[in-house]
């Protein structure tokens, strides 16, 4: 039997400031909040990844646009981890937490689809866990290529690669 846990990846309220906004983001809170319930109800780890950048940017550590979105606030009960870059495992003790927690099974969830969420998902399969990418619980915004929902499908299609990618409701209907 693995031991799982909910990974969420800066969900911060800048994010939600960007002109325009992360794609959907009403849906993807909602839906991570289906996600945060049910894992709570299990008593599965829900693990937080808080994007921190310099002053004058837009997720300046300990701005208000760098907070947690408070649609999904997180417990005391629920970890934080700090990173400045894509990987959340990278100069992050992400990993050295999971292993002592004995959890082998991630879950990830978040923004943004093409930059941390895709670098997080990839290097965690490289570490050897098993993987599943919540399909509809990762956003990001247009570029001038390619419009978010057209990298949010690309990505659900690579990424097959590397976890098991599977819409929220089914990943809920499992009892996680």
């Amino acid at each position: 039997m693995s031991n799982k846990a909910l990974i969420i990846i800066d969900v911060q309220n800048g994010m939600f400031n960007e002109q325009p906004p992360v794609h959907n983001g009403k849906d993807l809170l909602h839906r991570l909040n289906s996600l945060l319930k049910e894992a709570r109800h299990h008593h599965i780890p829900v693990i937080y990844v808080q994007h921190n950048e310099p002053t004058g940017s837009s997720l300046e550590t300990g701005s208000i646009d760098w907070q947690i979105h408070s649609d999904i606030a997180p417990l005391d009960s629920d970890m934080i981890i700090q990173k400045h870059t894509p990987d959340s495992f990278h100069q992050t003790n992400l990993h050295d937490h999971l292993q002592q927690e004995k959890i082998d099974e991630l879950m990830i969830a978040g923004i943004q689809t093409e930059v941390c969420v895709d670098t997080t998902c990839r290097r965690a399969f490289s570490l050897g866990y098993k993987m599943t990418l919540v399909l509809d619980a990762h956003s990001t915004f247009d570029t001038n290529n390619l419009t978010a929902q057209q990298i949010i499908d690309h990505h659900n299609q690579t990424l097959r690669w590397f976890a098991k990618v599977t819409p929220t409701t089914e990943i809920i209907n499992s009892s996680i």
